[in-house]
């Protein structure tokens, strides 16, 4: 559903802004053929080199384009760092990197398809905002948003998803009132839910994790916080910790392991593996709180 709402709006974008480009690696070509016929100056398909994927991307926002880059997330991020590094960030210019596959979606495809780290990585470089969708129904006005200005933006796409859309879920919002804090980002939303059901705490959401909603965590945060994110444990400790500046807090960082799951599975197996599942969730959750 995610997948193909970004191709719907993009495909919608191209028609009515001229400024809008598609640069693309081979992955969902298929499902852009029809805008690549209608606007081929503006929708380029560069094969099998992510590389260069990238690379384009920085000379078409040098010309005042607005490229969408597309790929896997391993494809997308890990493989064109170097690029995204010095062809957006030190070039100064922007662009909208749309991935798929997330942490483990393509888990039946092996390790090279599989991306824990990816927001890890660009927190290691300047200027980067993150959103992380938890429903398909935020996927339309975040990548609207993104196509009307010239920074670096990173969607991060997944087949798994939230019952309810929250489209306002930028800064964090509040879902369930109670004790202590427990942060959902994106689509770890309903398992967190349902792995707190019964418990007093407070349920908060974010599908923009960069920047992070500090004065929102300052303000919710008493004592103790529980962070789940859909990738690597830890990827937002740092932030967090700067938020609490001087806040007497003790925290729980909550996501993907460091330890390679070396089976193949479905996306719902590696969850359960990583203890990102409702039960895994309650268990630590429970175990930190009480």
């Amino acid at each position: 559903m995610m997948r193909q709402t970004f191709v719907d709006t993009t495909t919608e974008l191209l028609a009515a802004d001229p400024r809008t480009a598609v640069v693309l690696a081979d992955i969902s070509a298929d499902a852009f053929a029809p805008a690549m016929r209608r606007h081929p100056e503006r929708v380029l398909n560069v094969g099998i080199r992510e590389q260069l994927m990238t690379s384009v991307a920085g000379g078409l926002a040098l010309t005042g384009l607005r490229p969408f880059v597309h790929s896997y997330a391993p494809f997308l991020v890990d493989r064109a760092y170097e690029q995204i590094k010095l062809d957006l960030g030190h070039q100064d210019v922007g662009a909208v990197l749309v991935s798929i596959g997330a942490s483990y979606d393509g888990s039946a495809e092996g390790y090279t398809h599989q991306s824990p780290g990816d927001v890890e990585l660009l927190d290691t470089l300047d200027g980067w905002t993150v959103h992380v969708p938890g429903h398909a129904g935020e996927v339309a006005a975040l990548l609207r948003a993104a196509a009307g200005h010239d920074d670096r933006v990173y969607v991060r796409l997944s087949e798994q998803e939230n019952s309810q859309a929250y489209p306002d879920g930028g800064r964090l919002r509040v879902i369930r009132q109670g004790g202590p804090l427990v942060v959902a980002v994106g689509p770890m939303l309903d398992p967190v839910l349902e792995a707190t059901r019964d418990l007093d705490v407070t349920v908060a959401y974010t599908n923009t994790p960069r920047p992070l909603d500090a004065e929102g965590l300052r303000l919710m945060a008493e004592g103790e916080l529980v962070l789940v994110e859909p990738y690597l444990a830890g990827t937002s400790a740092r932030q967090v910790a700067e938020a609490l500046n001087g806040i007497p807090h003790r925290v729980l960082h909550l996501g993907v392991g460091r330890a390679e799951v070396r089976r193949y599975g479905s996306w719902q197996d590696h969850a359960r593996a990583h203890g990102l599942d409702a039960a895994g969730l309650r268990t630590r959750i429970a175990e930190f709180l009480w």
